[in-house]
Order: structure tokens, then sequence, then C-alpha cells
């Protein structure tokens, strides 16, 4: 009975392993940009502050002044420089424009060269989470075989456990597919 209670231990570490998985992929989405302002746009943007890299939103206030324009409100007036600069450098392909007190950023509508770039980054960030839930099938599985190998479970069992770990991994690689799927319709429509 051991080995059974084991094997079900495996397994919710496992789905919570790809659930994960699922909710890093959907907070890493939110970053990709789709033509109206969205302050989640700049959450990878890291700002070197005095040597240190630092996230945008921990120096500075994001808002969404209008449906095109986003305003950053830097906490230290000294850092709106190093704002600028690190934004400049970021992949978003957006120019801020700095007053000294406030830094705007106009969202220009896409192009259709940068949206099929965000689509291409759409399915590359999709296919990372869907290596992380087939990594976390695989581990699960291994544990299963141990545990068949050390006698706890039978072949039948090991059987089973190993068919719901895949199930579980189609699952989430078709959840993943369908938030992919989402987003990239969300980039692609003008």
């Amino acid at each position: 009975m051991e080995g059974i209670e084991a094997m079900e231990e495996i397994n919710l570490t496992i789905e919570e392993r790809m659930e994960n998985s699922l909710t890093a992929l959907s907070s890493s989405l939110l970053t990709l940009r789709t033509g109206r302002a969205s302050p989640s746009i700049l959450d990878r943007v890291m700002v070197s502050y005095y040597g240190a890299d630092t996230p945008l939103n921990s120096l500075a206030t994001v808002s969404v002044s209008s449906a095109q324009q986003l305003t950053i409100q830097p906490f230290d007036k000294g850092s709106s420089g190093d704002i600028e600069k690190a934004i400049i450098e970021s992949d978003l392909g957006l120019t801020p424009s700095n007053t000294g007190d406030v830094i705007r950023i106009n969202i220009p509508a896409l192009t259709e060269e940068r949206r099929k770039e965000m689509v291409k980054m759409c399915k590359g960030m999709g296919e990372d989470a869907k290596v992380s839930v087939r990594n976390a099938r695989r581990d699960g599985v291994d544990k299963v075989k141990k545990l068949e190998k050390n006698k706890e479970i039978s072949e039948d069992n090991k059987k089973d456990g190993e068919d719901a770990m895949q199930k579980l991994a189609d699952g989430y690689v078709k959840k993943i597919d369908d938030v992919c799927k989402k987003k990239e319709e969300e980039i692609l429509k003008v």
C-alpha cells in the first residue's frame, strides 16, 4: 500500500511542476506587446541601477495614460536616465521620451514584420514550457520505475503510473498550445 501512496505523491508533485510551467508561460506571454499599452510589457526590463540589475517595476510606477501610451514615474528622479537606457536596449522595440520627471512611451502599432517576430517569440516561450512539462513527466516516470525496481509497486501499477503521467503531460501540452494560440491571435489581430 505504501507504494501506491508514494505513486500518488509523485503524481501530485509532477502535476504541480506542470502547473508551474503553465503559470510561468502565462506570465511570460504578458510581456509580449500586442499593439495596445499594458504595464506588463515592461516586466522583463532590467535596469542597471547603481551597478545592480533591478526590475523596472521596483524602481518606478508604470501606468497606462492612454490606449497607446505608458507613463513611467521613477521613485528616484536620478534613475530616469538608466530606465530610459534599459528600455531602449530591451528587445521591445520601444522608444521612450524622458521629460526629467516622467518617462513616456508611445506604443506604436505593430508592423506585420514585428507581429511575426512576436509570434515567433510566443512559440519559443510555448516550446520552453512544453520542454519543462516533458522534463517533469520524465522525472515522474523515472521515480515510478524506481518504485517498481525496489518492489514497492507491481509492474501493472508501474504501467498505470506511467500512463497517468503521460495523460497529465498531454493535457498540459494541450493547455500550453491553447494559451499560445490565443496569444498569437491577439498579436496578429490588427
